[in-house]
């Protein structure tokens, strides 16, 4: 993809929620899939006005649009800021007593300890789901092997819409349609240092920021895992 085609990093949050939302509309008007996140990943971020800014945004191109949040002081919390909204924001507990609904659903924050209850209410859900700062990464550590691969199952299921991360002299970013970009903080700002189709993972991430090349550290640990399962073995 030419440099000029591809999306800059926000100078904002205000620009951030903008492109966060356009990659949503694009995400859930594509086909592609049902389930798409959107993670804001700073730290101290207040997640309540950007969820509720958001909920407001989407509740303005589906009437039925509902806000839900893992617990019932969020979700009060939420209903007490967006008083015109209230009848659209609930907790899962209330979600699931009300037996859900159609149209799409902005689920905020689930965690690990939420996984088995966020995983019903999606599963049950006819309509499109979308996670804003879900961390469901960690679900699947700690458990028996067959729930583990069941969680990751789900996880898996998942595709993101939109992704801004920060890092230590750089920055990770996708934006739907496009790639997943990282970019370096170089002394005259930040520079796209490379696109890939799926999220790198830290080591990519740590080769990439300091100029060495990617492949050749995956090999290089692939070829000690290798090592380490023949010890095993």
């Amino acid at each position: 993809m030419p440099e000029a085609q591809k999306a800059s990093l926000p100078a904002d949050l205000q620009t951030a929620e903008a492109d966060l939302l356009n990659a949503l509309k694009a995400a859930l008007a594509s086909g592609k899939g049902a389930r798409w996140g959107a993670t804001l990943r700073f730290e101290n971020l207040r997640v309540l006005p950007v969820a509720l800014r958001l909920f407001q945004s989407l509740r303005s191109l589906d009437a039925s649009c509902r806000l839900l949040w893992p617990d019932a002081g969020a979700a009060a919390l939420a209903r007490r800021d967006a008083a015109d909204f209230a009848d659209g924001i609930l907790d899962f507990n209330q979600w699931s007593a009300a037996g859900g609904a159609d149209g799409v659903v902005l689920a905020v924050g689930p965690q690990p300890s939420d996984y088995e209850q966020f995983m019903a209410i999606c599963q049950e859900h006819r309509g499109s789901m979308v996670m804003l700062n879900g961390r469901l990464e960690d679900a699947a550590v700690g458990i028996g092997s067959v729930a583990r691969e069941r969680r990751r199952g789900f996880v898996s299921s998942w595709q993101q819409a939109y992704w801004l991360q920060p890092l230590e002299g750089g920055a990770l970013m996708r934006m739907f349609p496009d790639d997943w970009s990282l970019y370096r903080l170089d002394d005259d700002g930040y520079r796209h240092l490379a696109s890939m189709e799926s999220r790198p993972d830290p080591e990519q991430i740590a080769a990439l920021l300091a100029g060495e090349d990617p492949d050749s550290l995956k090999q290089q640990l692939s070829n000690v895992d290798r090592f380490i399962d023949g010890l095993r073995s």
